[in-house]
């Protein structure tokens, strides 16, 4: 996602003013010098909005790119293999966690140089829920890996963490695209609006979306799949438990 400098046309032209006064050659068409192309000058960023562009960069890295990376991982190799754990962690936390926080830092920094209230902006208020929904999936992950529950306490199915799990992981890549969305066409004017946000950032972000979310449906085609494997697995594990019962 990139945002541009923008473009004015100049006024006078070499020679003449746009008035076709004395000395012009022109006569009223200023600002097209002596080869009748406009003079372009191009603005550049203010240091705010190179700090508000490296945010949003930032972020829409991390919540619209690495983390359903993570999250299309987990829906395609379970179930194919039993070894994608590790593989989904390590682009959730590992991978996405630094850039994700960066950006949250930058956004808070951001958020304070415009005096902004924090309690009263509403991309503020959606950041903070979408850093604590996504610190509290990580712990929901690492507890449903690693504190495994007595699978008679649900009949042999697969325990509702898991489910929540799933709910969750979705519920904040939908309010993430809405967050980027309202940064775009919202809350970017905070910076001054001598600059729009490009068409390219735009489609980018329309473009993650379609992509993920077709992605992730054709996935779920794999459930039959998925559901038959776990299965097994836990008959397995019940087998091995009960052989080593004296």
């Amino acid at each position: 996602m990139s945002y541009n400098g923008g473009n004015t046309g100049g006024g006078g032209g070499a020679g003449g003013d746009s008035n076709g006064g004395p000395g012009s050659d022109n006569s009223g068409q200023g600002g097209s010098g002596d080869t009748g192309v406009p003079i372009v000058f191009s603005i550049p960023l203010s240091p705010l909005e190179i700090k508000a562009r490296t945010h949003a960069i930032l972020c829409t890295v991390g919540f619209l790119i690495l983390l359903p990376l993570g999250v299309l991982l987990a829906r395609y190799a379970r179930t194919f293999t039993r070894r994608w754990f590790w593989g989904h962690a390590v682009l959730q936390l590992v991978i996405s966690g630094p850039v994700i926080f960066a950006g949250w830092k930058m956004g808070h920094d951001l958020a304070n140089m415009l005096e902004l209230e924090s309690l009263y902006d509403t991309h503020q208020q959606i950041g903070i829920t979408l850093l604590a929904l996504y610190v509290t999936q990580l712990l929901l992950g690492t507890l449903i890996h690693f504190v495994k529950m007595p699978a008679r306490l649900f009949h042999g199915h697969r325990p509702p963490q898991n489910y929540l799990h799933v709910a969750l992981g979705l519920a904040i890549l939908a309010l993430a695209a809405y967050q980027v969305h309202y940064g775009m066409y919202i809350e970017w004017f905070y910076t001054g609006g001598a600059h729009q946000v490009p068409d390219s950032a735009k489609h980018a972000w329309l473009a993650l979306i379609i992509v993920f979310w077709a992605l992730y449906f054709l996935g779920l085609a794999l459930l039959p799949r998925q559901f038959s494997r776990e299965k097994e697995g836990r008959e397995q594990t019940q087998i091995a438990r009960k052989g080593e019962t004296p």
